[in-house]
């Protein structure tokens, strides 16, 4: 039986400020910081941390949808004249505004999603960084002027804004996604409206609200930033409608697949970041104090639930083990915990039907001749959203490896051979997101680095496979998606040492 309270547990240390300001009914719709007409009945947004009420919001329909995508289209005939520094102090601004709001809305991303605390507070710092970034780039859209074969002229290549955009996120960063997007867009003069994942309005919400107030600071036209926090149909309205000119949705590979018929059915420009089947290769010149708990915290970090997490671990045999026994020791010192708690390591998964699925999952590798290792029960005494992180110890012909899970479950695979013989494996999946090697050895990791190494969109050398980078690119190949979001280019590498 669980041990859920009745009444929400306040922790020392924690700001409440934004929990408390969102606990009532929240308008579902903004421009700006102005509340849209909804009444499509109510979201009552759940903690899986404690199994509580957050808040509830009162969804979106048809007009409301209607009232933010106008609004948006509007205010980018007069943004787009804005000079892109202007637009720039703009994003600054909201920037410094979420340096101040850091501990509270990294305490609601917490509670409403179930990350850890410093994970939170961690995303804040991600969106603040952003902001940074995508502030100075609003002082870098140069073009270029060329020589012509005309006489007296000259050819000039210039940025021009694009239009309104949509920004459909996940509820795994429910606050930073929408940053890693409506930061760029906006110095480029694009206004943006938002489709948060259900799970997480409240966050939106929160967030949308810091955007707006900004927006009125500056006497800029209240459209610029949008919200709708709605469920699929707000999310198709904002795909369908002619006037968002571009979509970036990041979520899984099946539903991005709906996105990307409907937006190409109109010419629309998508960006698409979906699931990841990651892999992280260790060969025996590795450095066990950098691998191992890059490997731990790749796959048990969020709880999992992150688009790079690290799914399988492809371990040369020789060290095969050793590896294993040094993975099953760490996560024996894994604590799972309320995310406010101090000294927790994770948090629980966002709905207990996740936990359902992620139990079949570990129970599918077990039927599917994997051995597990460690993990992978429920954690009732905590609440019904609470799991062990679970190693299997798998081959690569088993086909629960080919897939994605959204939970704390990697697989020990064993290869024999070179470093080429397991890039064979890691590349031999239907994703491309991230990748990771764990090397000491420089001819490996020119391998892995190379045309004819990783076929991810970020290769990782020495560093887990989970996490992004401000500044370098970010998306996958093959059903990961493609495009890419922070910069532009076909690949992020990162080295460590």
């Amino acid at each position: 039986m669980s041990n859920q309270p009745n009444e929400r547990v306040r922790y020392q240390g924690v700001d409440y400020s934004l929990i408390d300001s969102v606990s009532g009914l929240n308008p579902g719709a903004w421009a700006g910081a102005r509340p849209l007409a909804c009444g499509e009945g109510e979201l009552v947004s759940t903690s899986p941390a404690d199994g509580l009420p957050l808040g509830r919001v009162d969804r979106p329909g048809e007009a409301a949808c209607e009232e933010a995508i106008r609004a948006a289209a509007d205010a980018f005939a007069i943004w787009r004249t804005v000079p892109a520094p202007v637009r720039g102090r703009v994003v600054r601004r909201i920037g410094e505004r979420l340096r101040e709001e850091q501990d509270a809305l990294g305490a609601l991303i917490s509670l409403e999603m179930g990350k850890i605390y410093s994970e939170g507070k961690g995303e804040v710092q991600s969106m603040i960084d952003t902001c940074d970034y995508a502030a100075g780039f609003s002082r870098d859209l140069f073009g270029l002027t060329m020589a012509s074969e005309r006489p007296g002229h000259r050819m000039m290549e210039q940025y021009q804004p694009l239009g309104p955009i949509g920004v459909i996120s996940s509820f795994n960063f429910p606050a930073a996604v929408w940053a890693w997007n409506a930061m760029f867009a906006a110095v480029c003069g694009d206004t943006v409206v938002w489709k948060p994942a259900s799970a997480v309005p409240l966050t939106a919400i929160a967030v949308q609200r810091i955007a707006g107030e900004v927006l009125q600071e500056f006497d800029m036209p209240e459209g610029v930033f949008t919200l709708v926090a709605g469920g699929p149909a707000a999310g198709d309205a904002i795909v369908e409608d002619p006037r968002i000119r571009l979509i970036s949705f990041t979520g899984s590979t099946n539903v991005g697949h709906g996105v990307a018929k409907k937006a190409s059915g109109r010419f629309c420009r998508t960006v698409l970041e979906l699931g990841g089947n990651n892999a992280a290769i260790v060969t025996p010149a590795m450095d066990p104090a950098v691998a191992i708990p890059a490997l731990v915290f790749g796959a048990v970090g969020t709880t999992g639930q992150r688009c790079t997490s690290t799914r399988r671990v492809i371990v040369h045999e020789s060290i095969f083990e050793r590896v294993a026994d040094a993975m099953v020791d760490a996560y024996g010192k894994l604590r799972a915990g309320h995310p406010f708690e101090q000294g927790v390591h994770y948090g629980p998964l966002v709905y207990e039907s996740v936990c359902d699925d992620y139990q079949a999952a570990v129970q599918r590798a077990v039927d599917e001749g994997g051995k597990l290792l460690c993990g992978g029960d429920r954690l009732p005494e905590l609440g019904p959203c609470y799991v062990a992180p679970a190693i299997v110890a798998a081959t690569a012909d088993m086909p629960c490896t080919q897939e994605e899970l959204f939970g704390p479950l990697v697989y020990l695979i064993p290869y024999k051979g070179n470093v080429e013989d397991a890039i064979e494996l890691q590349n031999g999946v239907r994703q491309g997101l991230a990748s990771a090697i764990f090397t000491e050895d420089l001819r490996e990791v020119e391998t892995f680095v190379s045309a004819v190494g990783s076929d991810c969109g970020i290769a990782n050398v020495n560093l887990g496979t989970a996490g992004a980078e401000i500044g370098a690119a970010f998306g996958g190949e093959k059903e990961s998606g493609f495009g890419r979001e922070l910069k532009a280019g076909r690949r992020t590498c990162v080295a460590r040492r």
